[in-house]
């Protein structure tokens, strides 16, 4: 018993290896420049957009820094990759500046939610109405639910006209994407703008 114990006391000093492994390579963003490029030979094009033919990589590097600007490489998979003499700082920023205008001009479609009911009035119905079409104009879907509470159950007729007048209001400038189906005690349908 007494030899387990130092057993385990000497096992507690030890300290824990690890295996040695190399950290991984940080991978850059965007194109390579000026001493990245590995090719020994590339398409050269100047700062004019003079385009030089295959050139070995250590003259157009030499010739960038001799035009105080960096060789980056425009189009990696070609062989040998085609490279430009241009200000890479400058590059960047006005790539930053195209993929900030691109997110800005993307649209995302959410889907608004109108609620209804089957008795509801006819002032309400065309406030409803009235917000539904904003939501088209907006380039937004529409799902309507229609909730039956109680006894409306048994007059799922009158829901059914409702819906159906909805479909006849909307038709010049929505569609029906998702016609209506029951879910539990109320009905669904979807409309998309068109």
């Amino acid at each position: 018993m007494l030899q387990n114990a130092v057993f385990l006391h000497n096992f507690g000093e030890l300290p824990i290896r690890r295996p040695n492994r190399a950290p991984p390579a940080a991978t850059k963003d965007g194109p390579r420049t000026n001493d990245e490029i590995r090719n020994a030979q590339i398409q050269l094009i100047d700062q004019n957009g003079t385009n030089h033919g295959t050139v070995e990589t250590v003259l157009a590097v030499k010739m960038a820094l001799e035009a105080g600007m960096d060789l980056v490489e425009i189009s990696p998979n070609n062989n040998p990759p085609v490279c430009k003499i241009m200000d890479y700082g400058k590059f960047k920023y006005s790539a930053q500046k195209k993929a900030a205008e691109a997110r800005k001009k993307q649209k995302v479609v959410e889907i608004k939610e109108i609620k209804l009911r089957p008795m509801i009035d006819d002032h309400d119905y065309d406030v409803k109405m009235r917000a539904m079409q904003r939501f088209f104009e907006e380039g937004d879907k529409v799902k309507i639910t229609l909730r039956y509470r109680g006894r409306e159950m048994a007059h799922q007729e009158i829901g059914t006209k409702l819906l159906d007048k909805v479909k006849a209001d909307v038709a010049e400038f929505a569609k029906v994407e998702q016609d209506a189906r029951f879910e539990g005690r109320q009905v669904v349908m979807v409309l998309a703008p068109r």
